[in-house]
C-alpha cells in the first residue's frame, strides 16, 4: 500500500506541554482506540480552535468539541479526563454545531482550578478521528496557541 505524506501545519489548541498519548492516564486514549493525537498538560484554559473549520459536535456537557478542517479532516478535542462526570461543571462552550471558526478563535473556557478540585484530570487531547496518522514533533514541549509544527500528518 502506498502512503501518501502530506504536512499539515495546526497552531496549538491551548498552552502548556505536549504529551504523547502513550503519556495520557487513560487506557482508551493511551492505546490509541479514540485515534492518533497528542495531549497537553494546561496551563489554563483557554481552548482555541487550531485551524479554520466547522465545529461539528459539541457534547452537551462542554467537556468535548468536534472540529472538521475545510479539507475533511476531523479532531475531537477532548478537554479532561473522566470529566464528564462533571455534568458540565467546569466548562463554558462559546461555540456551537454547525458554526464555522477561525483559527485561534477562543472554543471554551475550563475552570482548571475547579476541575481540579473535582479530583479530574485538566490533561486535555487532540485527536484526529478521521483516519489520519500523525507524528508529534513537539513531545515534552511548552507551546501556545501560536505554536505551529507541532505533528507531521502522514495520510494513508
Amino acid at each position: 500500500m502506498l502512503r501518501k505524506q502530506k504536512e499539515v501545519k495546526f497552531t496549538n489548541f491551548g498552552t502548556g506541554r505536549v504529551l504523547p498519548l502513550e503519556d495520557v492516564a487513560d487506557p482508551v486514549f493511551a492505546t490509541g482506540r479514540m485515534g492518533h493525537g497528542y495531549a497537553l498538560e494546561l496551563e489554563d484554559g483557554f481552548i482555541r480552535a487550531p485551524f479554520d473549520g466547522i465545529v461539528t459536535m459539541v457534547f452537551p456537557t462542554g467537556h468535548a468539541l468536534g472540529l472538521t478542517h475545510r479539507q475533511g479532516m476531523e479532531i475531537l478535542l477532548h478537554l479532561g479526563l473522566d470529566t464528564v462526570q462533571l455534568e458540565g461543571k467546569g466548562f463554558e462552550a462559546l461555540v456551537v454545531e454547525d458554526q464555522e471558526v477561525v483559527q485561534g478563535q477562543l472554543l471554551s473556557i475550563m475552570d482548571l482550578e475547579l476541575i481540579e478540585q473535582e479530583g479530574k484530570s485538566t490533561v486535555s487531547l487532540c485527536l484526529f478521528t478521521s483516519g489520519e496518522i500523525i507524528e508529534l514533533v513537539r513531545k515534552y514541549d511548552r507551546v501556545t496557541p501560536e505554536s505551529v509544527d507541532i505533528i507531521k500528518c502522514v495520510t494513508l
